[in-house]
């Protein structure tokens, strides 16, 4: 079970505190068991500063508190604040990342052939750059006419293989495994199944998908059909 500890503290020497948390990652890259550390300052008083840290379990945690390191940046943390810090330990029962999610599901619904899914999670203005393809298709209906091609030309799934969320942006690792069901791109049916391989990063703003970057093995789908030499 994922673990999360909030550190909540007065101070406003942020800089100062900063730099010390730079410091720590420094000296324990290669052996420290936190994946993700936020420092955010309340908006309602700069000088209550909070720090959330994930880790991927309690035991981990555990691991991270006993480095000589971690003790010692904790004594000058608390010499940096106004009264010792107080810490949250956390259990996750649920982690949600909307973007992530909204991400998986354009593809999962591309795969059934539901264009509609367009509207629903991208913007008017969407903007796509697909290095398989001649140009960007701007704007989500220039998007859906480029989309339809290939659901009306194969059935195919997508099998994600990995999923990474920064800022806004999150990026998918996928595998792509079709059938050819009807000509495309001048080549008649040919029934042959094939496999290709890619990411898509999508960038989101106010929730919907602004901007997509496509990049995958066009090549490798041209030699399967028999469009050019293997």
């Amino acid at each position: 079970m994922a673990f999360v500890q909030i550190i909540d503290c007065k101070t406003d020497r942020l800089d100062d505190l900063n730099r010390l948390m730079d410091t720590w990652a420094e000296q324990t890259r290669g052996r420290r068991t936190a994946g993700h550390a936020v420092v955010a300052t309340d908006r309602a008083d700069t000088k209550h500063v909070v720090e959330i840290v994930e880790f991927p379990s309690y035991e981990e945690a555990m691991r991270n508190s006993s480095l000589p390191e971690t003790d010692r940046i904790f004594r000058e943390m608390v010499a940096l604040c106004d009264e010792p810090p107080t810490f949250t330990d956390l259990d996750v029962v649920r982690d949600t990342q909307f973007n992530k999610a909204v991400a998986v599901r354009v593809l999962d619904e591309l795969a059934k052939g539901n264009l509609g899914v367009i509207d629903e999670c991208m913007a008017a203005d969407y903007r796509d750059h697909d290095y398989g393809s001649e140009g960007d298709a701007v704007g989500a209906a220039a998007f859906k006419e480029r989309c339809s091609g290939y659901v009306n030309a194969f059935d195919f799934s997508f099998a994600i293989e990995s999923r990474l969320a920064d800022g806004d942006e999150v990026a998918l690792r996928w595998t792509w495994n079709a059938t050819q069901k009807a000509a495309f791109m001048g080549v008649p049916s040919t029934g042959k199944s094939v496999v290709g391989r890619g990411t898509t990063t999508f960038r989101f703003k106010d929730g919907m998908i602004q901007e997509g970057w496509w990049q995958w093995d066009v090549m490798g789908l041209m030699k399967q059909l028999g469009m050019m030499p293997g």
